[in-house]
């Protein structure tokens, strides 16, 4: 039995992994083990029955805390202000959601005086370094138990068999040959019959929308209205940052909108299939970029747009506590503070459209912008701006001609002197041949 823990918190969701988890810190450890669960909106079956199995695997205490509103607010939504999209298509719903189930954790072993904590991802994903990394940067001197980079089990099927022997409900079936994810951004689907990326998913398999094909033939209209950057209404009625998320996931999926396949970059090194379905995130990106596009400085939204990928990554590899992204925030919350207005979005068959923006405080302006006549515009103006502009490629291509200019000359005479050559060489081969007779 190993040694040097007696009270381990447990990142708990009931599924196969941490329940075998479970059993497993008690047989190996001999420690007490806290059950924890965050409801981050994955839904009432997930939720539902928590604490009875906990208990029944062997939990001493269990914890389920509804984090739903901070989620949304403190983490979904201030990513959003980043308009961060990991490799131009992932959302990063999986990778938004793990900094904050860890921080509940570590309060919860805070206040349980708890010398452990663990959790059930594999030793080849992103999750084990997402939970790990946010455990340290509020404790450094935690100890993390990660079973799966101990135990000598390799797969799914050895849980399937260990969890049979102890008399453990395994939820993986036959009818479900993949392994899923859900909070209220988003879920995602990935291993198993997924891991042929030629395949096509199976249509049973989604959660939160329907195909576009089984879309409604009329389109969908939604206006979102922002304020300092973040979404506070939908179709004029406000509601609170998890119900209004929950609002447009039942929108968005009702149209097919926010469906994902692809393969990604892992942190620890290698690609992985991933499906997603984000519905509600689809509609607010769009819509907030909309908005930004009449009320952001152009140097500004250009600032904000280069640093978006470098957020990402941070998000996506987890470093959600470091400080690079906390002054990425600060930068990007100050970019999109006056970010306030309407988006009007068109919803059909899967495709998100924005049809229509306003502001009060936009920075377009039709007097400014029109082709006809006008008095805050001189046309005549341009003419100095673009020779401004145009006056460093002007210098390069004048010195490019001369250098070019130069080596006319010597490449004219080079050409001359390999000519005389060949023919030298020419010559003296039709006197050897003569000889040769």
């Amino acid at each position: 039995m190993a040694k040097g823990v007696k009270r381990v918190v447990l990142a708990y969701s009931g599924g196969l992994d941490t329940s075998v988890i479970m059993k497993w810190l008690i047989e190996t450890y001999g420690c007490e083990v806290i059950a924890f669960s965050a409801d981050i909106g994955q839904g009432h079956v997930e939720i539902d029955g928590i604490r009875k199995k906990a208990f029944a695997t062997g939990a001493k205490k269990v914890f389920i805390k509804d984090l739903r509103e901070e989620f949304v607010t403190d983490f979904v939504f201030p990513m959003l202000r980043a308009s961060s999209v990991y490799e131009g298509t992932y959302l990063l719903g999986t990778s938004i959601a793990r900094p904050l189930i860890a921080k509940a954790q570590m309060e919860i072993a805070a206040k349980e005086r708890a010398d452990a904590v663990s959790h059930g991802a594999t030793g080849k994903g992103n999750d084990q370094v997402r939970f790990e990394l946010a455990y340290y940067a509020m404790n450094p001197h935690i100890r993390v138990v990660a079973p799966w980079r101990e135990w000598d089990m390799k797969g799914r099927a050895d849980l399937v068999a260990y969890a049979k022997r102890h008399g453990i409900p395994v939820p993986v079936t036959k009818k479900k040959p993949y392994s899923s994810d859900r909070n209220l951004f988003h879920i995602s689907f990935e291993g198993g019959i997924l891991e042929d990326p030629w395949a096509e998913p199976p249509e049973s398999m989604y959660t939160l929308s329907v195909s576009p094909e089984r879309a409604p033939a009329k389109a969908t209209y939604v206006e979102i209205g922002f304020q300092n950057g973040n979404p506070v209404s939908v179709n004029g009625k406000r509601l609170s940052p998890a119900k209004l998320l929950a609002l447009l996931n039942e929108i968005g999926g009702a149209n097919g909108v926010g469906r994902v396949d692809m393969v990604e970059n892992r942190y620890v090194g290698m690609k992985s299939r991933g499906v997603y379905e984000t519905p509600g995130g689809t509609i607010l990106h769009g819509a907030r970029r909309a908005v930004e596009s009449l009320t952001m400085d152009r140097e500004l939204l250009h600032l904000r747009d280069s640093l978006s990928q470098r957020y990402a990554t941070l998000v996506y590899n987890g470093y959600w506590f470091s400080p690079e992204r906390n002054a990425l925030q600060s930068l990007i919350d100050e970019a999109t503070s006056g970010v306030t207005g309407v988006a009007r979005m068109k919803l059909y068959k899967g495709s998100v459209a924005v049809v229509g923006r306003k502001a009060e405080q936009s920075l377009y302006h039709p007097d400014f912008a029109t082709f006809e006549e006008d008095t805050v515009y001189d046309q005549k103006d341009a003419e100095g701006f673009i020779k401004i502009n145009a006056l460093r490629l002007k210098i390069k291509s004048m010195i490019d001609r001369a250098a070019s200019s130069k080596a006319r000359p010597k490449a004219k005479a080079k050409a001359k002197k390999v000519k005389r050559g060949a023919a030298v060489l020419k010559a003296a081969a039709v006197s050897a041949k003569g000889g040769r007779r």
